[in-house]
């Protein structure tokens, strides 16, 4: 079982290939049914919250723990066994996201989360050598932002008609945004701080450089 297992500075590239799948999933199926984001934000509170009494009642059940590693080990990091899993934080900065921000805000703030994060990690793992704080690099971080502005202008390009230098700078800002976001995981869960630091970091920038209505 504990072979099972990962610490959180390998590659543990099966956890990062369920992240992305994972939340791609769910947005492929909030835009097929035409979910409202205020339904889909309760839906995943209310399961992020039955996951915290869940993860409450693993921890203390050690025969209820032994099953869920043996069936969740190769997704799970090492300090998991004992402590809550990243799933009900998943679910809970999504959902709050769908909650607090403006759609395309929210969205791009969960895209962030989804891409972003494991990205970030792979190469602070595999390239990290200028570490910024404990646990993060500047190369990793500078992965997080190209993709945080790679995706930012993608996600304008498909919801603006807008072009022109204010394009760029609002992609480069919220790049840097999406960059922070992640770095401030060493407070917080990242599964919280990336989408909701970043929807609130964007609703900032969008006021001041507005581009989405």
């Amino acid at each position: 079982m504990e072979n099972t297992l990962r610490a959180r500075h390998d590659l543990h590239l099966i956890r990062k290939a369920w992240h992305m799948s994972s939340g791609c999933l769910g947005l492929a199926v909030y835009h097929l049914f035409n979910l409202s984001e205020h339904f889909v934000g309760f839906a995943l509170i209310a399961f992020a919250l039955s996951g915290f009494l869940f993860e409450l009642i693993r921890l203390r059940n050690d025969k209820i723990n032994t099953l869920v590693l043996k069936f969740m080990g190769p997704l799970m990091r090492k300090h998991e066994k004992d402590s809550c899993s990243g799933l009900p934080f998943y679910a809970l900065g999504v959902g709050a996201s769908l909650l607090l921000f403006e759609k395309e805000i929210a969205l791009l703030g969960i895209f962030f989360l989804i891409f972003a994060d494991p990205i970030s990690s792979l190469f602070g793992i595999m390239y990290g050598q200028n570490k910024l704080i404990p646990g993060k690099s500047l190369e990793g971080s500078m992965a997080g932002f190209v993709t945080c502005y790679l995706l930012t202008f993608a996600w304008i390009a498909s919801n603006s008609a807008l072009s022109g230098p204010q394009i760029v700078m609002f992609c480069i800002f919220a790049g840097l945004i999406g960059s922070i976001s992640e770095l401030m995981s060493v407070f917080a869960d990242d599964n919280l701080t990336i989408p909701l630091v970043s929807g609130a970091g964007l609703t900032i920038l969008n006021s001041i450089i507005p581009i989405f209505s």
